[in-house]
């Protein structure tokens, strides 16, 4: 691991109010990555560099003075230490999920409608490579690799039409090389399916939200009553669409998904859009899908608001983090309820060696379905901030 400290990236001029941030125009972006280097640097503890085996996770999040970054986490497991930034790089808006790379680089992609895509080498001189759109499509804040490593595939909305597409991209110029249509509208999480090819190869499976919205007003919701949710299997080399599964309630959005470790049953955390607010708040919070059917777990004793964040699944069961109720849900590996773990603000998840890593607004549950889960303060540059919905275990670089 890297003793010292990393290169460092002064303050932006224009960080003086989150509204500035969110300005930041691609030329501005490219600027400030020329002037200010690509990296933050964050010091590196003794104890630290003492640590044979410290835990690294790409995430993204807020800082308390309201400016975005993803980076590089980390901890060590089975020791109470905090959680540290030990890499980090400035972005213009929000983040949501990435896409750890072989190589030691991170894709990312923006919140949904997302203007911009990123791959950035942490602890590198090697600068980003951004992508932006052209007010044609915007980004859904979800990217991931080829089974191969060779492309990188990404949701995305059609700012005109709404519809939904799977866009397959050059790894090193970020380019489009073809697209896919997701047969719906407000795509967001994809995933492989290793175990279910079609012609050799694996194929792709989409959570298709369903939530209209407008391309004037953003991610602002309109016409409820015609949700169109569902889950969609594409061939992995053509696109064609070899499958799509809906739910019986069409006011739950099927959003975020995680293999179970057999990789046979896909979870899926769900968001509920009901106009009567007891119904919402009664709302299951998970969907398991075994590649034929499509059914939600057993209901929750009390309300987990309806909304579902992140999910993940370990031999102990499934997970699906609970903000809007300060807790993360847990059920078994059919779906039965287990119990809810307290946690303020929980999000991001994450699967190490069959423990799972929650992080909450100031703190993170290491086996956090354990009988007794180790708690990591969050420390350093970390103080204050707000991880995004999503983080993931990623190599050693730098």
């Amino acid at each position: 691991m890297p003793t010292g400290t990393d290169t460092v990236a002064a303050e932006r001029p224009d960080a003086g109010t989150p509204a500035a941030r969110l300005r930041l125009s691609r030329r501005h972006a490219l600027q400030l990555g020329a002037a200010w280097g690509w990296g933050l640097a964050v010091p590196l503890h003794a104890a630290w560099a003492a640590s044979a085996s410290p835990l690294r996770l790409a995430a993204a999040w807020q800082q308390e003075d309201g400016s975005y970054r993803i980076g590089v986490l980390e901890s060590t497991a089975g020791r109470e230490t905090p959680l540290r930034a030990v890499h980090a790089l400035d972005i213009p808006t929000r983040a949501h999920g990435l896409c750890p790379l072989p190589d030691g680089s991170i894709a990312a992609a923006s919140r949904r409608p997302g203007d911009w895509l990123v791959r950035w080498w942490p602890g590198s001189a090697r600068a980003p490579v951004w992508q932006w759109s052209d007010g044609s499509r915007s980004f859904n804040g979800h990217v991931i690799a080829s089974p191969d490593g060779r492309r990188l595939y990404t949701t995305e909305t059609d700012t005109d039409t709404g519809r939904s597409f799977v866009v397959q991209r050059d790894l090193e110029r970020l380019d489009t090389v073809l697209e896919w249509p997701t047969q719906g509208i407000d795509a967001h999480e994809l995933i492989w399916d290793h175990r279910n090819p079609a012609d050799g190869v694996p194929t792709l499976l989409v959570a298709n939200g369903g939530v209209p919205t407008a391309p004037e007003t953003g991610r602002v919701k309109r016409a409820l009553d015609t949700m169109d949710s569902s889950i969609v299997r594409l061939h992995g080399r053509t696109g064609e669409v070899m499958g799509q599964w809906r739910l019986d309630d069409r006011r739950l959005s099927l959003r975020h998904l995680a293999w179970n470790p057999q990789g046979t049953v896909l979870g899926i955390a769900l968001q509920a859009e009901h106009a009567d607010p007891p119904a919402r708040d009664a709302a299951p919070v998970l969907a398991l899908f075994d590649g034929a059917a499509l059914r939600t777990a057993s209901p929750a004793p009390g309300s987990l608001r309806g909304y579902g964040g992140s999910i993940a699944a370990t031999p102990a069961g499934w997970a699906v983090s609970c903000p809007r109720a300060q807790g993360l849900a847990t059920f078994g590996a059919r779906g039965e309820w287990r119990a809810l773990v307290p946690l303020a603000e929980v999000c991001a998840l994450a699967v190490r060696e069959n423990a799972l890593w929650a992080a909450g607004l100031d703190r993170t549950l290491e086996d956090a379905q354990g009988a007794a889960p180790q708690s990591h303060a969050h420390r350093g540059t970390l103080a204050g901030a707000r991880i995004d919905n999503h983080w993931y275990p990623a190599p050693h670089s730098g």
